[in-house]
């Protein structure tokens, strides 16, 4: 007995000293903590932005919801799902924390928090994220102060005014608007359940983002108010079939840059907001002073974009947020263009029919109607031509074309599947980031690399990410070159030829989109060797506009470009090894519509020249040089002459030669005449010809024509005479004959 008193005596009085070591260093590692009622205001407290120089970028202006707006079914949302013993406990809870504590010995983990809301009030306003002793020992007293300080009403009202809701809204006020379009006061029961699912974490639950998993976290929050009495069997099953917001509501554009990157933060890193990673700086590549040059006042609603060609986004604005709009023509290049020519379908010179036809009930037409002629791929695309576009992307396939566009981050549905994709018709649309973005695969050499805002993060622990982005090839140096070329034209006397007064090197996309009412969507999309930027305008409504992708749209492009390289102009591009420009025929080009490298022995300015991938030249090549060939020539007699039209090539040289009774005469050496006459002929003769076109020494092929037959001499005026008749006329049939062999001036 005495000696299990020692041993219980023994463990009591261990159990003491470790308990007072235990309070002494309670003590000391808390000593100096305090409260600080300004760091429980909403100011995103846990995310912090630095622009490119280094400065901080204001959080967007907010303002607390006060708790008398705050309908009961929102808090108790919170109250179900994050502490149903928050009105019970001092902010605390000592029995969740025992479980808590057995949970995770037996896992040998920390998975099991156990935080209270007044714990995770004070953890995000604070404290860093780190999980240690000393740091739970500080959040336990700086609690306790807090519920001596304020009642459960006033921290439930500072914590739905400073938690994290993803998609860069901060507080309950921004996350009603952006979600619902709502104040807090006009949610329902299960609006409040789904922000209320978001917390743990928003970038996971996300209706816009992952449907499912946000649909089953907000029932479960549902099914626990219904437990815990918030919810009658009735209310809960009406809330759990009411659906889920489809989109975001825009917000206002002066804050857009702060949102983009406050968004790939959270997708980076989705715990962010719920006090595990303490405030974070985040170091962006935005330019205050590039951003001015991007704030215009036009008459609608305004969206544009800087970035860099390897995708870091410098610049932002957006007066009704980035909204997903349908592309128009600025789809066209990286849907249609650049796809065909990596797949060899086409060149900057192929010639494509601009004539109307019906693609199984489908039937495009140009924006002025279609032309009916023929015309190279690079006047379709610089004057942004429809119908060859469709053409083009018949040829290529659409799911091939839309796949090219999957690998920029464009992603296209099932039912967006079809030739209308060729001029941007689609249901939904892109948003203009990630359009422009599509094009860094233009700029930057066939190379895709995913936009992004962020340079660098730093934790309380260090620096957490630096971008390393790796860039994917998505089209050949040679394609990116090709279609770039194609919009320099389009720069310089096509579409966007509005630009073409900038002294240096600049391609650039137009798009107008139409409504029954009028335009809806104008684009302009530029770049250079080093940036891209995009400009969409339209309204959010979708109301029609007064501008048009080549018009305004391309003016503002302009002036961006300007402020962008106020100082140092970009370089022009240089075509990559496997790039040539060679010569075609051009009149095979112009009558056949056939592409055919030209004659290696034509003259050098006369056959049309472009560019062409080297492993892609035309296989054909012409001879009309080294082995001229000519339309076959008209022959025809008059008063006596023999006549020889040549129809065409009039740089040949001609030989024609005769032939009568045997002999052989060459009646014309020399350069082209439209007509050879030979007056050295005898009546009632026969002649052949044989005309031979030459080019610098070479004889090309003999054209023979048809023999012809001069008709004797005429009678005289006393025809009368017999005798004179009989001397001097051919027979009746052979004059018939003769005659008849012979063209009248009147055919020709």
């Amino acid at each position: 007995m005495k000696r299990t008193l020692k041993i219980f005596c023994l463990i009591f009085g261990v159990a003491a000293v470790l308990a007072a070591c235990f309070a002494v260093y309670a003590i000391v590692v808390t000593s100096g903590v305090s409260l600080s009622p300004e760091k429980l205001t909403l100011e995103t407290n846990c995310l912090h932005l630095y622009d490119v120089n280094g400065d901080r970028i204001a959080p967007p202006a907010q303002s607390d919801v006060p708790f008398s707006e705050f309908p009961s079914h929102l808090t108790q949302a919170f109250v179900a799902v994050e502490d149903k013993r928050f009105f019970r406990h001092g902010g605390v809870d000592v029995l969740r924390m025992g479980k808590a504590a057995l949970k995770n010995l037996a896992s040998f983990s920390f998975r099991e928090g156990a935080s209270t809301i007044s714990q995770q009030l004070i953890k995000n306003t604070h404290l860093t994220g780190e999980k240690t002793l000393k740091r739970k020992l500080r959040e336990i007293k700086l609690t306790r102060m807090l519920e001596k300080k304020y009642t459960k009403e006033e921290i439930l009202g500072l914590y739905l005014n400073s938690i994290y809701f993803g998609h860069s809204a901060f507080g309950i006020g921004e996350a009603a608007s952006f979600y619902f379009g709502k104040l807090p006061k006009d949610l329902t029961p299960a609006e409040s359940a789904l922000l209320a699912a978001l917390v743990r974490s928003p970038n996971r639950y996300s209706p816009f983002k992952n449907a499912e998993k946000c649909l089953a976290r907000r029932n479960f929050v549902l099914s626990l108010m219904e437990a815990q009495g918030y919810l009658s069997p009735e209310e809960f099953r009406a809330a759990e079939e009411e659906p889920l917001p489809a989109s975001p509501h825009a917000r206002a554009g002066s804050d857009a840059y702060f949102a983009l990157a406050a968004e790939e933060v959270s997708a980076r890193f989705p715990e962010i907001g719920a006090g595990e990673l303490g405030a974070l700086e985040v170091y962006t590549a935005f330019d205050p002073a590039l951003q001015k040059s991007l704030e215009h006042s036009v008459e609608c609603d305004l969206t544009a974009v800087v970035m860099k060609k390897d995708g870091t986004v410098r610049a932002l604005t957006a007066s009704s947020g980035c909204l997903k709009r349908q592309p128009a023509s600025t789809i066209k290049p990286l849907l249609v263009y650049a796809p065909a020519i990596e797949e060899n379908l086409i060149s900057p010179a192929t010639p494509i029919a601009d004539i109307r036809m019906d693609f199984g009930g489908y039937m495009p037409d140009d924006a002025g109607g279609a032309s009916g002629k023929y015309m190279s791929v690079r006047r379709a695309l610089s004057g942004s031509v429809n119908i060859p576009a469709v053409r083009i992307l018949n040829s290529l396939g659409v799911e091939k074309g839309a796949a090219y566009l999957g690998r920029m981050g464009l992603e296209v549905e099932a039912g967006d599947r079809t030739l209308a994709l060729a001029l941007g018709g689609m249901r939904e649309g892109f948003d203009l980031v990630s359009l422009t973005n599509g094009y860094t695969a233009l700029a930057s050499q066939g190379m895709y690399t995913p936009c992004s805002t962020i340079l660098s993060i730093r934790s309380p622990k260090g620096e957490i990410y630096k971008k390393t982005d790796t860039p994917r090839r998505i089209f050949s140096e040679e394609t990116a070159f090709l279609v770039s070329d194609m919009l320099h034209t389009a720069a310089t006397e096509g579409t966007a030829r509005k630009l073409k007064s900038l002294p240096f090197w600049v391609a650039a996309k137009t798009g107008t989109s139409e409504g029954a009412r009028g335009n809806l969507d104008a684009y302009t999309i530029a770049y250079t060797t080093e940036d891209i930027v995009g400009v969409w305008l339209g309204n959010a409504d979708h109301s029609p506009i007064d501008a048009t992708g080549g018009g305004l749209a391309a003016n503002l492009a302009k002036s961006i470009l300007e402020a962008l390289y106020a100082n140092a102009a970009p370089a022009s591009p240089k075509a990559p090894h496997g790039v040539i420009r060679a010569a075609y025929d051009g009149e095979e080009y112009e009558k056949n519509h056939r592409l055919m490298r030209a004659d290696p022995d034509a003259p050098r300015l006369l056959e049309p020249e472009e560019y062409f991938k080297a492993d892609a030249l035309p296989k054909e090549v012409s001879t009309r040089f080294s082995r001229p060939t000519i339309q076959k020539p008209q022959i025809f007699v008059k008063n006596g002459t023999v006549s020889i039209v040549l129809c065409q090539t009039e740089y040949y040289d001609y030989i024609i030669k005769r032939e009568n009774r045997g002999e052989i005469a060459t009646i014309y050496e020399g350069a082209f005449r439209p007509c050879i006459c030979d007056s050295s002929v005898r009546a009632g003769e026969s002649y052949s010809y044989v005309v031979i076109p030459v080019y610098a020494g070479h004889e090309g092929v003999p054209i023979e024509l048809e023999r012809v037959f001069l008709p004797a001499a005429a009678p005289p005026e006393d025809w009368w005479d017999q005798s004179v008749m009989r001397s001097t006329l051919p027979s009746a049939s052979s004059t018939r004959a003769s005659i008849s062999s012979f063209p009248s001036s009147r055919s020709m």
